[in-house]
């Protein structure tokens, strides 16, 4: 299996040309906010020169918030991430943020959002195309966000969500299920025993992943 964390386009077509919609996002994201784990991917329809800026509009070389991407993600087209610093202040009589358009007051406003919420995404999650993930949230690993979810609030490991606001439609698994999954945290594992799990991994077969485990 070819997987390698260090392809800028993951995935090669048949005819050996890579594929320029999908990238994983650590080989094309420098930006000092963001965090994204090995093989995390985006794919695209009209992919960005910038996929930070596509991906987190908001968020600002050395904003009070980051935006943490764990291993494994697939991100599909048209997913945003709307984080802290997109907020307006709401304690006046108005949002609008006229201090934003006075190069005099405009440092002093920015220095007034302090200890904002970060955004964490786990490992394996699957992102689902047009969702839209709101500020501070954290999503568990191996959850599933739905279509054109708005998910306000954070979303347990191995749950599946969707909808406007984004609503619990079911756990993938049991609970000691997911438990014994989060226990061995395949997506840490060194790369040779990933490859090795795959078959295990969309079988699925946990006694044979947790007997791969057991052989570290």
């Amino acid at each position: 299996m070819p997987l390698d964390p260090a392809l800028r386009h993951p995935l090669v077509l048949a005819d050996g040309t890579a594929l320029p919609n999908m990238v994983h996002l650590n080989q094309v994201i420098d930006h000092s906010n963001i965090r994204i784990g090995d093989f995390s991917y985006a794919n695209d329809f009209d992919p960005p020169d910038d996929w930070a800026a596509h991906l987190a509009p908001y968020l600002y070389p050395g904003a009070p918030e980051r935006l943490v991407i764990g291993r494994f993600c697939q991100i599909a087209h048209g997913v945003r991430f709307i984080t802290a610093s997109a907020n307006h202040a709401m304690a006046g009589l108005t949002t609008f943020p006229f201090p934003v358009f006075d190069p005099a007051t405009i440092e002093t406003y920015k220095a007034s959002f302090t200890d904002l919420p970060d955004t964490h995404i786990g490992h394996d999650v699957w992102i689902g195309h047009g969702s839209l993930i709101l500020p501070g949230v954290r999503i568990g690993s191996g959850a599933i966000i739905g279509a054109g979810a708005v998910v306000t609030r954070d979303v347990a490991a191995y749950s599946i969500v969707a909808g406007n606001p984004a609503r619990l439609i079911r756990p993938r698994f049991p609970p000691e299920i997911i438990d014994r999954l989060l226990a061995l945290a395949w997506w840490d594992w060194p790369l040779d025993r990933i490859r090795a799990a795959v078959p295990a991994l969309l079988a699925p077969d946990l006694a044979a992943l947790e007997g791969l485990a057991s052989d570290r």
